[in-house]
């Protein structure tokens, strides 16, 4: 994060007493009392300890024997304890080095090479706090945590990162900037420069307030690091290399030169003995030659202009203009001067009451204070700005007399005694209010004055400095008018800076980075342009619909090229891939985005079986989400970053998903028996119903319930990535959308932009299975969509008797037959019979005799005719209603009448109302296109008494086909003994 180096007296505001105390035998501020000069510890030698009862602390000041590295710990009774490290950083050019670096380093270190481990950390740790900032000249990492353990993890992650960072070259490209094409899959479209930083400085210098106060620091510290921008000029950082940044890392982040603060009621030699371990003791002294000179003294004032983007919602067109004049004052590290002059700003500026405010504000001349005004002792030498915004060109010279003239008037008539007191009294309130994050107002109230290698904790001693202030004011009562003539009236090292709308200012911006880009192509070899390019081409269907303002996406990826022994772990892939955070949020943010931008997402298992061959099947996973239409972005921005960046650290997290998962299998056995016993039963009959049973049958229920009882996950958390890379892998993608005609170009862009975001992730990967087929999705439309289907030649259907035993008092019983596939001329007197068989037979045997809820037969897609009982009080008599309905059918024992319900009933599904959101996805899914339906439909409505009578001996018979038999229940005496069983 790019931090402008303004900072007001304000920063006393955020100094202000934390409330959560302990009351202890011994105090975290009494235990560091006991510290000493000279006082060796894990290889720091103690500089002093000073009480500082202003803030109920007590600093230690420590340095680091080997390296010279500085420390400081604020004892005091809180314990949300914070960690801060800083680097003096003093780029001397715009190319924005420390901040991409900044970026950077988070995204992996030596002990944890995992993408943004930074961000991994913030769902699974406490923090009360956690980030990093760039300034004008240093670079900060703070954390907090009110958790002792927590404290430790998040210091090593924050150690490592620092100083042990990976900086991959890929990294560096994402955070800082490359060049892409415009559509990433299309090798024709436009490059453009792209990058993280490189867009957030583009923000940056798209707002005028941010400009101007660059502008401003640039142009009154020419000399050093303070004339370049350390954020990053957006035209320069395209000149920033990979080699420069690691060379900047080298001579910046090392420990001789990093300042450490710890804040807290944590005991000090845990984390000297920590930080020596994991960091410091890894390294010798350099000199980092990082410090910043004194910018020369002007001996006359001096005068500039910029310009800006006009303000289109300006109040008043005529006054888009900014007039500044800004004063150098004296060094930092005086810390007393300091204090005098951010209190002497204050006097001037704050308040109604200030001559400043009465002068320039009152009479209307500008629309407020530029957002510059004020003292800002964020640079090695403190500076003053006063001046307005929002005023007209014709008041410049207005403005600049007021200026001169308030100065005179202050240096005659000084300030009102009660002026003084109130601002006296705002920082005694500001001292004793408490706020819950000290520790980091602390770490930024110190960074500036300490980088240059002022006293810290002089700075913490207000009140000596308001005693020493109230003495000055005594002995001299014009103190205050003396400093205003010596800082203000006979400062010759002054700047007054104008700054001016320009409606060609976006336009010349815009030129300017056209100029850039083309620089850089020409310079562009072959090769480059190959890199460039990662190949694009995910087919998608578009689906045109009256979907009211709804997009409904969905994409089929398959699992071709998954290892067989990561497939068991799909499901529960499945079910935690959407649910672990992604990108830069955890698990509860992205929870919350997803409710905040989406209808929901979610990730599924897929097996579909052919409609012509029962050996012959499609695997994968279903990714499905919908969204208003305004939200598209968001909605493919989530998918991409579930892409390229899922969060698989979290342990408890999965734990917790695991649980709710094995809970929630376990849960469903009971309402849902009657479709696992279906599953087990068919199991062995197809390919297809075998990797059923294996996803969602009780080899996935008993798989989960093993995975739910381990103590340690971390072996699970380590298959999902491994999982991810042949899944979410846009080379075995095909996607589907739904929306309006007026949407779906908008759509198609949004699709476009989201296949460029995840072409990283695409590779060519060898399939497990050795046969696969390729079938088009619609041979009619020519288009090159296809499905990857695997084929099972020799796949031998075998008999099996299944009984698990469970604590239940019903059962629920199947029976599986291998029938014939969607396309077959039997199907749909299969269809047919087993829907009269159900109404005239089995409904009666097993529910009005049995005493089952419920019971019946059904034709699957997969090619299975299925008979099953629903919470049965028997079992193996079931199994022969299951025979009797069968000899029922081959008896003809039917009329005309049953069989037209039984199609009546069968059409009513064929034919039923399909949402606008659905429509295509039977091709989309299974290859089934509107002929083949209608072919169904004319078989289903040509089946006669014969036909049924022919099926029902042909295929149902005994010994006809191939079944399979499974029962849930409870122990059963006759089925243990008897060896045809298979008891679970």
């Amino acid at each position: 994060m790019f931090r402008h180096s303004k900072v007001f007296i304000t920063k006393l505001k955020n100094l202000s007493l934390q409330g959560s105390w302990r009351s202890r035998g011994s105090s975290a501020v009494e235990r560091a009392l006991q510290y000493t000069a000279g006082q060796k510890l894990h290889g720091f030698t103690v500089k002093e300890v000073t009480a500082v009862p202003d803030l109920f602390l007590t600093a230690v000041k420590l340095s680091h024997d080997a390296t010279g590295a500085q420390y400081l710990h604020a004892a005091r009774d809180d314990s949300n304890n914070l960690f801060s490290v800083q680097f003096r950083t003093t780029p001397m050019d715009s190319t924005g080095v420390p901040h991409i670096l900044e970026h950077t380093v988070l995204c992996g270190s030596q002990r944890f090479p995992c993408r943004d481990p930074f961000f991994k950390m913030l769902n699974r740790s406490l923090s009360t706090f956690m980030n990093a900032f760039t300034a004008s000249d240093y670079t900060m990492y703070p954390f907090s945590t009110q958790n002792a353990k927590d404290f430790q993890n998040l210091l090593s992650v924050y150690l490592d990162a620092v100083f042990f960072p990976c900086l991959r070259e890929l990294d560096f490209w994402q955070e800082g900037w490359r060049l892409e094409h415009e559509t990433p899959t299309d090798p024709s479209s436009r490059l453009v420069f792209k990058g993280v930083v490189f867009n957030e400085m583009k923000g940056v210098f798209s707002d005028n307030e941010r400009l101007y106060a660059q502008h401003l620091q640039n142009k009154l510290l020419p000399d050093h690091t303070y004339s370049v921008v350390s954020g990053g000029e957006p035209l320069a950082i395209p000149d920033l290399t990979w080699e420069q940044l690691k060379h900047f890392h080298a001579t910046h982040y090392h420990p001789s030169n990093a300042r450490f603060f710890t804040y807290g009621d944590l005991p000090l030699e845990q984390h000297l003995q920590q930080i020596e371990e994991e960091a410091l003791s890894k390294f010798e002294r350099t000199d980092p030659n990082t410090a910043v000179p004194p910018q020369t003294h002007w001996d006359k004032p001096r005068v500039d202009h910029v310009t800006c983007r006009p303000d289109a919602l300006a109040p008043d067109p005529i006054k888009q203009n900014t007039l500044c004049m800004s004063y150098l004052l004296g060094d930092i590290t005086d810390t007393f001067e300091a204090f005098i002059l951010s209190l002497l700003s204050s006097l001037m500026i704050s308040g109604p009451n200030s001559p400043f405010y009465k002068a320039l504000i009152e009479p209307e001349i500008g629309s407020d204070f530029s957002s510059s005004v004020g003292f800002d002792g964020s640079t090695r030498q403190a500076s003053f700005t006063i001046g307005l915004q929002g005023m007209a060109e014709d008041d410049t010279e207005t403005v600049k007399h007021i200026i001169a003239q308030t100065i005179d008037d202050i240096i005659a008539t000084g300030f009102e005694e009660e002026q003084i007191e109130a601002l006296l009294h705002k920082i005694e309130i500001q001292m004793k209010h408490q706020s819950t994050s000290f520790g980091l107002a602390l770490a930024s109230y110190i960074a500036s004055c300490w980088n240059h290698d002022g006293d810290p904790v002089q700075l913490l001693k207000i009140s000596e400095n308001v005693s020493r202030f109230r003495q000055c004011l005594k002995e001299n009562p014009r103190y205050l008018q003396d400093k205003i003539q010596h800082y203000f009236k006979d400062n010759a090292h002054r700047l007054t800076l104008t700054m001016s709308p320009d409606e060609r200012f976006l336009e010349k911006q815009a030129e300017a980075e056209e100029q850039k880009l083309q620089q850089k192509i020409q310079n562009l070899s072959d090769a480059d342009h190959k890199d460039i390019y990662e190949k694009g081409g995910v087919p998608v269907q578009y689906c045109e619909q009256p979907t009211n303002g709804m997009v409904y996406f969905r994409a089929m990826c398959n699992l071709n090229s998954l290892p067989e022994d990561l497939k068991i772990y799909v499901p529960l892939f499945c079910s935690v891939i959407t649910k672990l955070g992604c990108g830069e949020l955890d698990y509860r943010q992205q929870a919350q985005r997803i409710e905040l931008k989406t209808g929901g997402m979610s990730v599924s298992p897929q097996i579909i079986p052919d409609t012509a061959d029962l050996d012959l099947y499609e695997q994968g996973i279903i990714l499905s989400s919908s969204c208003l239409e305004r939200n598209l972005p968001d909605m493919f921005q989530l998918w991409s970053d579930i892409f390229n960046s899922p969060r698989f650290d979290d342990e408890q997290r999965l734990r917790v998903l695991v649980m709710m998962s094995a809970q929630e299998l376990s849960n469903g056995i009971s309402y849902s028996g009657h479709m696992y016993a279906m599953t087990r039963a068919a199991r062995t009959l197809t390919p297809t119903a075998d990797l059923q049973e294996a996803f969602s049958g009780m080899d996935q229920v008993k798989f989960m319930k093993r995975i739910a009882e381990m103590t340690d996950l971390t072996s699970v958390l380590r298959k999902l990535p491994r999982i991810k890379r042949h899944l979410l892998n846009p080379e075995n993608m095909r996607c589907a959308v739904n929306a309006t005609p007026q949407k779906m170009s908008e759509a198609a862009g949004e699709v476009e932009r989201f296949i460029g975001n995840i072409a990283a992730n695409r590779k060519e990967r060898k399939p497990v299975r050795p046969t696969v087929v390729e079938r088009a999705l619609d041979p009619q439309a020519g288009s090159s969509a296809s499905r990857k289907l695997i084929s099972e030649p020799h796949f031998k259907p075998c008999q099996m008797k299944t009984y698990f035993q469970l604590p239940f008092n019903v059962n629920f019983v199947s029976e599986c037959v291998r029938a014939v596939p969607f396309t077959h001329t039997d199907y749909a007197s299969l269809c047919i019979l087993a829907r009269m068989m159900t109404a005239k037979f089995l409904h009666g045997e097993i529910r009005e005799k049995g005493g089952a809820y419920g019971g019946g037969a059904r034709m699957g897609g997969g090619g299975l005719f299925s008979f099953y009982s629903y919470r049965d009080p028997n079992s193996t008599q079931t199994l022969s209603a299951f025979r009797g309905g069968v000899e029922w059918a081959r008896a003809g024992k039917f009329t005309q009448q049953d069989i037209d319900e039984a199609k009546l009933s069968v059409f009513s599904a064929v034919d039923a109302p399909v949402a606008p959101s659905d429509k295509g996805l039977g091709r989309f899914l299974n290859g089934i296109t509107d002929e083949m339906k209608q072919r169904y439909r004319e078989r289903l409505f040509a089946v006669t008494d014969k036909n049924l009578i022919d099926v029902a001996g042909r295929y149902l018979g005994v010994g006809q086909q191939t079944c399979g038999v499974a029962i849930l229940g409870p122990e059963n005496e006759s089925i243990r003994k008897d060896p045809s069983w298979v008891v679970k």
